[in-house]
């Protein structure tokens, strides 16, 4: 007994004396990202086809899609409920926690022939899709490298069809381009973006 009232007063004076121990849940936003790791995965290192990786995202274009999905302007039903509740929760340090995460690209299996393809038909979005996002005028334009194939094609044909964020009459441009791109090529582009590291 003696030994664990010793115990219980270290504890004590450490919890009151201000000294930190580090782990896991440390950063204000880890805790708040554990709702995002059922879909996004652990510490945002989504293992899914379907699902983007949130690991080492922008913190801009992170903080900017929450905002779309959470006012419709990017419609989902999926994701709207939960981009407002990051809203509440606080979008800055999600947005600050998911960006310090080690940025691991998607395991899904690629197509070499399919990623060779695709490097020669992306000319066209290499010109606005650099390495760690960059902003042109109004326009945030997020990294695509490493991100899973699967939801890569899905945000192309969904640009195509004017279903995501259909009245962002800054992303005219970019459908514009997926509108003339056939579907086939969609494939190989998405599989060359995600075999980029």
């Amino acid at each position: 007994m003696r030994h664990l009232g010793v115990g219980v007063m270290v504890v004590l004076v450490a919890a009151t004396s201000g000294v930190a121990f580090a782990g896991a849940f440390d950063s204000p936003g880890a805790a708040k990202a554990i709702t995002c790791s059922a879909c996004h995965g652990a510490q945002g290192a989504s293992a899914s086809t379907a699902m983007p990786i949130l690991a080492g995202m922008w913190q801009v274009y992170f903080k900017k899609a929450i905002t779309d999905f959470a006012e419709g302007k990017r419609p989902s039903a999926e994701m709207e409920p939960y981009a407002k509740m990051v809203l509440q929760m606080g979008v800055d340090d999600l947005a600050t926690y998911f960006s310090s995460q080690p940025r691991k690209p998607s395991p899904v299996r690629l197509d070499p022939e399919k990623v060779a393809r695709g490097a020669s038909a992306a000319k066209p979005c290499l010109e606005c899709h650099h390495g760690g996002g960059m902003t042109i005028g109004p326009l945030i334009i997020p990294d695509l490298r490493g991100q899973p194939p699967g939801y890569l094609r899905n945000q192309m044909k969904m640009f195509k069809a004017n279903t995501r964020s259909p009245n962002d009459e800054n992303l005219a441009k970019v459908k514009a381009v997926m509108n003339g791109i056939p579907d086939p090529t969609l494939d190989d582009l998405a599989e060359y973006f995600s075999s980029l590291r």
